[in-house]
């Protein structure tokens, strides 16, 4: 039987933002992180599944934030896969305070490419033994994100540090783009309480810039992730005021 990974660590405040809570990036990039190390000590990391030509690709990130944390605080994160189908294997994960109170809870779907082709795999096939854990943290399904008109649009930057070493922007870039992309006012003026990412394509490391579009609706956000006509990510803010 599978077990979970558990691990404590004290928020530092390079990781957070000006009023000291836990910055999107960081929160993103620590879950592909737990995720990452999980697969290694589970047998079907990175170097794993470079041997047989094969990576594991995020296809969906829902976050669920209760209480944001606070640089300082002592966290407790655990990850676990949840689910696993022929072609999809769902992971889970919680972020817990040393009081054991619920701080973020956050439920992704993968999905395994040939590392030649960019098309997916039978997982089975490449993990005949892979299984997960009957716990689920957040009961929603992966459904492929709802549409919208844009209200505004920005041009951003790809930057020589968005590139991660699977050689296309890294997947947490996409965030800050979304949680920028609001302005200023909008981001000063209220706190991030939930973010669905839906991954639909890379990103080449020789991508110039990117268009965000973005359509506000309350206290729901909106965003693409667009080069010319070509639709890489839809993410959906969830917010409230400070």
């Amino acid at each position: 039987m599978i077990s979970k990974l558990v691990k404590e660590r004290k928020l530092k405040t390079y990781q957070c933002d000006r009023y000291g809570y836990l910055r999107p990036i960081a929160l993103m990039n620590k879950l592909q992180g737990l995720a990452g190390m999980h697969a290694d000590m589970l047998g079907a990391g990175r170097d794993y599944c470079s041997s047989r030509g094969v990576a594991w690709v995020l296809t969906h990130m829902f976050v669920d934030i209760v209480d944001m944390p606070r640089a300082e605080e002592e966290l407790v994160y655990s990850t676990w896969p949840s689910q696993t189908g022929v072609l999809r294997s769902e992971r889970d994960f919680e972020i817990r305070g040393k009081d054991g109170k619920l701080k973020i809870r956050a439920i992704s779907q993968w999905v395994m490419i040939d590392l030649k082709t960019r098309r997916p795999v039978r997982i089975t096939d490449v993990l005949p033994d892979w299984e997960g854990l009957p716990e689920r943290v957040w009961n929603r399904e992966f459904d492929k994100g709802a549409d919208f008109v844009p209200t505004k649009s920005s041009v951003w930057a790809c930057r020589f540090d968005d590139i991660d070493v699977n050689q296309h922007i890294n997947n947490a870039v996409y965030t800050v783009w979304a949680t920028e992309s609001v302005g200023f006012d909008y981001r000063d003026s209220h706190k991030l309480r939930g973010i669905d990412v839906y991954f639909e394509h890379e990103i080449n490391p020789n991508t110039p810039t990117v268009r965000i579009e973005v359509a506000f609706d309350g206290n729901t956000t909106y965003h693409k992730i667009m080069t010319d006509e070509i639709e890489h990510a839809k993410i959906v803010c969830r917010w409230e005021h400070k």
